[in-house]
Order: C-alpha cells, then structure tokens, then sequence
C-alpha cells in the first residue's frame, strides 16, 4: 500500500519537541498596577471553587466589561480570561476578548493566537479555530498541534489527519504531543495502515521511548484489533504508569483476551505499579467476561481494603459482575446499601438481571431474574431520574425474553413519549422484543418508523420475517438491504438460509450460498449448514441431508443433531432416527431431554427391551428427572405451573376447560401419542398417565383469563413434546386464537390449526 504520508517529507535530524508547551498553566497577574483602569490590583486565577463563587463570576464580567471600554491590557492578561470562557463554553464572549486582541495589535503574538486556537476548539467551534489558525503570520508546531487536537476532540479526525500531513510538508518537526492526536485520529478512524507508518515514524527517529506515545499506539492497536501488536507496543514501554496498565487491560477486554487481562493484572501488582478506578472497573469487567466470580471476590476484597468501595463506577462494576454471576443477593445488598443511586447504577442493575436471564441453566431462576429487572425499572420510574436509552434497551431485551408482550407495549410508549424512539438502539430493541413475542406485525411496524438503520437492524427483521415462515418477505428485505449499501455478515446469512428452509427453496439457497463464500468472502460456519440441512430434512430428503451432514468440515453440534432426528420421526426413518439420537447424547451425556426422546422412538417403535436398557443406563448415570415448567404473564403477573400442576387458585376451572378442548381436539382428528417420562422408579417402561403438561395448564389458564382474542404467550423451559404440539394446533383452530409458546429450542405460533416450526420443532 502506497504511504499516506506525504512523500514530500524529509527529515534529516532528530525531531525537534517545541520549547513551549502551551498545555503547562500558570497564574498571571492580568491586571498590572500600571493599569488605571481597575481599583483593585489582584491575581486573576481560574480555580474551580473562584469560579463557583459569586465574586469570581463578579471578576470575569468586570473583566469583559473593561475590554469592552477599550482599555489597554498587557498580552498575558487575556489568558485566565479566555480560561474562563472555555469553562463556561462561551464562544461570544471568547469572541468579544479575541476583538479586543486584533483592536490592541496583539494579534501578533504567537502564544496568544495559538491558545485562542485551542479555546475555540474546546469551545467546538473549529470553523473559528481553523480561521485564526489560517490568519497567523507564523506558526510553530504548538499551533499545529492545537488545531490537530482541536479537530480529532471535536469528532473530525479526518481534519486531524489531514492538518498532520500539512505539518510535515511545512517542515514542522512533530512532538510527543502531536503524535498523540494523530494516533487518536487514526483510532478514531480506524486506519491501521496510516497508525503503522507513523509508528514507524516515531521508532525512525526513537520516539517510542515516551510512556504516552507508547500508550497512543497501544490503543490504537487494541481499537483496531490487532492485539498482539497492542500488546508489542506496551512491553515497549519503558516506564509504565497507570495509563499504560489500563489501556492494555481494557485492550484485553475489547479483543476477547479476558484471561490475559487478569494475569496482566497480577503482573501489575506483583510490580508494585499504581492502579485507579478505571483500571479496577476494567478488571472486573473482564471477570465478567470469563466469569471468572472468584477472582473478582478478591478484587472486591481488595477494593474494600485500599478504601475504593465508595467510588459509585466500581460499585457498578462490582454488582454487575455478582449478577452476571447468579449471586443477585450480593448484588442487591450492595445496591440497597447505596444512599445515592445514580443512572449507570440503575442500568447496571437492570442489565445484570438481563444477563442473569441468559446464563441461568435453570429457567425458572430465570423467570424471576426478568422479573426482578422489570422491578426495578419500576422503581427507576418512580424516581426522580429519567430512562435512558441504555435502560429502554435492556428492559425491551428483558420483556423480549419473557415473552411479556404488554410490558413490551408500555416501555415501547415510554420511548416515544421520551423521544427515544428515535434512537437506532432502541428501535433495534424493540424489533428484536416484537419478534420474540411473536408479533411480526408491530416489529415490522417498528423497522419501518426506524429513521436509521444498521447491520444488526436489517439482520434482525430479516431474522424475524424468516422465524415466522415469512420467507419472500425475508428474502425482499435482504435485497433491499443491499440496494441500500449495507454489506451482509455472517449472522445475516444464517436468516437468509432459514427463510430459504422454511420455504423449500433449494436453488436459492444454494445461490445465496455461493453468493456469501463468493462475492461477500464470509467463511461458511456451522449453522449456516445447519439451516441448509434443515432445508433438506423438511422437504423429506433425509440422506442428501445425511450426506451433507458427513462432508461437513465441523462436527455436527446439537441443534443439527436434532433437526434430522425430528425429520426422520416425521418421515419415519427410525433407523437414522435412533443413530441420530446416540449422536446427540455423546455431545450431551447428561442430558435429561434427550434420554426422554430416545426412550420416546424406542416406544414407538415397540422396542421395549431397549426401553428398559436406556432406563437402566439413566439410573447408571445418575439422569436427572425431566424438569417441565411453562409460565404466563397476565397483568405485570406471572403464573408458573408444572405438570398436573394442582397448586393453582383456578385449577378446577383450568382442568375443566382442558378436558372440554381435548374432547373437541379428537372431533377434529386428535389422537394422544403418549409420552414416556423419567419419574418411574420401576423398570417397567409404560406410557405416562400426565396428560396435563405444563404448557396446556398455561394456555388453558390463558384462554380463560385474556380478553377474547387476544393472543396467548408462553414460555417453557424444555422442547415442547409432541403431543402438546398436535393438541396445541387443534385448540388454536378450535377457539381462533393465537397461540405463542417459546421453548427451549425455538418459537411455536400457532395459527388456524398450523405451527410456524412446520411442525419440526417438537422432538420429545
């Protein structure tokens, strides 16, 4: 690649750092005793509490009105004037004191102009700065330097890159301080090719020995990804101070290097360097990255030991972490102990409750962690502190999870009502919510409002268009999304080839296909195969699906496993079925689920010897019994039950209205297929008398308690079995409802008497 440096640059010596460091500040006596135009002779300084004071407010607006007057001032003095300006962002008023310097000649002092360069800057008014800076008879790298600064602090690096390269035609020799805004640029941009040439800019004429140079390029490395050399730049560092260790311990974190992170972190112990709260913040969020919970207990220790336990950031930190965890008691002792809750406070709890849901094995804990999340959103509410979009975010991916759609309405009202609708965050939160509740039509409705999209927007609603068999309009969507110049990942290809799946579209599958490895030059992963498999085993074609399965360049994971078996239980291959299924238990030798389904084909098939074995090699392992729970939500309330669940206020009302619908489901055509369950204590293998499993009570506890027409959502924290899966279909044909029940593997909608899983989605 050709240098971006410009080729004109030809340096002979050393670098030259400027003499002057514009950064340094001093007090200056701003009002001589020469001058008659003041009554007081005094030191005007900018210390933060003068500047909180009355009298100090007094002083500047004397000062302003005396420059007004046209009064003579010696150079020095507009310093702490313009320092005050900047603190309080004023750029009429860094204007009126920039008037006064042209009227006076003194303009022509080079220090002056360049720290009006810089209070412009800060002030965000580059368009000012950059005048000034065109304006100037001389300049000196501290002037280019400034507006270099200037530009890449004010979110312009391209400004930044570009005032560099001036500097170099114009023969200016860079400092430490240049190479510090350039470097930011370049981080900000992302331009690895250009950082690696001023890197090699700084080790030509033996820069690399500054501790802040070293920690630019460090970051710059890390924001760019390519940590090794990240990590090449910070053992460089001769002397390293607390920058150096945070930046690299954050680089771990960005570039998935948690483990790394925390040795590099006892290293800096061991070494007795110093440490801050940004660099605890950083190590605990590696131990959340891992988890690594009794590593970040020492941590905690730690902190209470030197004294940081009060700093709100790390406390954050510290109760994310326990929740992340599964620990919600620490976490929540920690919160109630807090007098003054800030906002990042209540996100993290939230956030934390949110991430619970996601780790936790077991679904009922996680249930009551979405709950708990919902809580305290509630009580942020009632605070005297506003949602942001962090906070409507991981309430939507909450609400989203426990397939709590009326909560999902009233937080998606919040957000317009709050303007946050608008953010592309949210909006994309409240696509992925809709989706997950199973209402395609609001989550379309959602995209569509979205005035700005991204790669994880558009690969949402094409994701969810695809779940919900809506296969053309998925497809459509993608298309569109590449007219609009975005470029697909991986992840978007994975919903592509599941609406090809659901649709039978062998050919297009293939093309996209080809399309990905081809023109997109995305490596194929595992479940992308899985959902062209999928595409054969729906359509019957049970060995092109095997043959595809065995050219596989990866093992077969789970869910493959479980798409052919479920495809040769509907098209009758028991034979590859029973293969499929020994597969799945050597991924998962503990698993309770797939010792039920394999005792499930055993049954039908009539093969009760080995029935009995499979039951005696459950008692050998140690197989725990089968956990069956389902929950609804009605009114900001969620009901649980288990099978033949009894405990319930409503069950004779619920066991009534099932046996009424299991009457008229066999009018339609029912017939119970039974269902083998791990409770027996006895060897003999026989069909369970359960008939009521848990996400029958919840529907039938749904239909008598939702408004007429309107949709029932459940949750159950295994596959849906068969059985249920039939029942279900009647019921919704029978009463015209809606019927959504999320399980462990995947989304059921059942409609009209058909299931949106193509009824390949209930395997036990």
């Amino acid at each position: 690649m050709a240098s971006l440096l410009p080729s004109s640059v030809a340096v002979t010596g050393p670098l030259k750092p400027d003499l002057v460091d514009f950064r340094k500040s001093t007090h200056i006596a701003i009002w001589p005793e020469k001058n008659p135009s003041f009554s007081h002779h005094r030191s005007y300084t900018t210390t933060t509490s003068e500047r909180n004071s009355d009298s100090g407010s007094l002083d500047f607006r004397e000062a302003l009105s005396v420059l007004n007057e046209g009064a003579e001032v010696e150079s020095a003095a507009y310093v702490p004037i313009l320092e005050e300006c900047v603190y309080r962002e004023s750029v009429a008023e860094a204007q009126v004191v920039h008037a006064h310097i042209i009227k006076t000649g003194s303009h022509e002092n080079l220090f002056l102009m360049t720290f009006l360069v810089n209070v412009y800057a800060k002030c965000g008014r580059m368009d000012y700065a950059h005048r000034v800076f065109d304006k100037l008879p001389q300049r000196n790298v501290v002037t280019w330097t400034s507006l270099m600064t200037g530009y890449a602090q004010n979110s312009q690096p391209e400004l930044a890159i570009r005032v560099f390269q001036e500097l170099l035609e114009a023969g200016a020799y860079p400092t430490i301080y240049t190479f510090g805004a350039v470097l930011s640029a370049c981080s900000s941009l992302y331009t690895i090719q250009l950082g690696k040439q001023i890197h090699g800019y700084i080790i030509k004429y033996q820069i690399g020995y500054d501790t802040s140079v070293g920690n630019s390029l460090c970051s710059l490395y890390s924001k760019c990804h390519n940590f090794d050399f990240a990590l090449k730049a910070f053992r460089s560092i001769p002397e390293k101070n607390v920058i150096s260790w945070t930046t690299i311990i954050s680089a771990c974190g960005d570039n998935g290097q948690a483990r790394t992170g925390l040795l590099l972190f006892v290293e800096m112990l061991s070494g007795g360097a110093e440490f801050n709260e940004f660099t605890l913040t950083s190590v605990l969020s590696l131990c959340c990255m891992m988890p690594a919970l009794g590593f970040g207990a020492q941590v905690h220790s730690l902190i209470i030991k030197i004294g940081y336990d009060a700093n709100i950031p790390i406390k954050n930190s510290i109760m994310y972490l326990y929740l992340k965890s599964g620990r919600p008691v620490e976490a929540r002792r920690l919160f109630d102990e807090m007098e003054t809750i800030s906002l990042v406070t209540w996100n993290a709890m939230i956030a934390g409750y949110a991430q619970m849901m996601n780790y936790s094995k077991d679904e009922l804990i996680a249930q009551h962690s979405g709950t708990e999340a919902l809580r305290i959103f509630l009580k942020l509410n009632r605070s005297s502190l506003k949602p942001d979009l962090f906070t409507f975010s991981s309430v939507l991916t909450v609400c989203g999870s426990m397939v709590a759609l009326e909560q999902g309405e009233q937080v998606h009202a919040q957000t317009v009502k709050t303007g946050f609708m608008s953010d592309v965050i949210v909006g994309s939160a409240l696509v992925n919510m809709y989706n997950k509740c199973g209402s395609i039509e609001r989550a379309t409705k959602a995209f569509v409002e979205m005035s700005t999209r991204t790669l994880i927007t558009w690969t949402s609603m094409i994701t969810a268009y695809a779940q919900h068999g809506m296969s053309r309009q998925a497809l459509q969507l993608f298309d569109d999304m590449r007219l609009a110049g975005v470029r697909p990942n991986k992840i978007t290809f994975i919903g592509v080839f599941s609406a090809c799946s659901h649709a039978g579209m062998v050919e297009e599958a293939m093309n996209y296909f080809e399309m990905m490895k081809n023109e997109y030059r995305i490596k194929p992963v595992v479940e992308h195969f899985a959902c062209l498999i999928d595409m054969f085993v729906r359509l019957g074609k049970l060995e092109e699906a095997f043959d595809f399965i065995e050219k596989m360049e990866f093992e077969p994971n789970e869910f493959i496993w479980s798409i052919l078996i479920a495809g040769c239980r509907s098209h009758g291959n028991m034979e590859l079925g029973f293969y499929a299924v020994k597969r799945l238990l050597e991924l998962k030798p503990k698993d309770a689920e797939s010792y039920v389904l394999l005792l499930n084909m055993y049954l039908s098939a009539g093969r009760l010897k080995d029935v009995s074995k499979v039951r005696k090699l459950m008692r050998e392992r140690k197989i725990d019994k089968l956990k069956d729970w389902s929950s609804i939500s009605l009114k900001d309330i969620v009901h649980s039950f288990r099978p033949d669940d009894k405990s319930h206020p409503q069950r004779i009302e619920i066991y009534e209205l099932l046996e009424k619908l299991i009457n008229k489901a066999k009018d339609f055509g029912y017939v119970s297929h039974g269902a083998l369950e791990t409770a027996e204590e006895d060897d003999e293998a026989k069909p369970s008398t359960t008939i009521h499993h848990s996400e029958r009570l919840a529907v039938a506890f749904g239909l008598l308690n939702m408004p007429r027409g309107a949709s029932i959502r459940v949750i159950k924290c295994i596959g849906i079995c068969r059985d249920c899966h039939t029942l279900i279909k009647f019921i919704s044909l029978y009463t015209n409802r809606e019927i959504i029940i999320r399980d462990r593997k995947r989304l059921h909608q059942f409609n009209d008497g058909h299931c949106s899983c193509g009824d390949f989605g209930s395997l036990v």
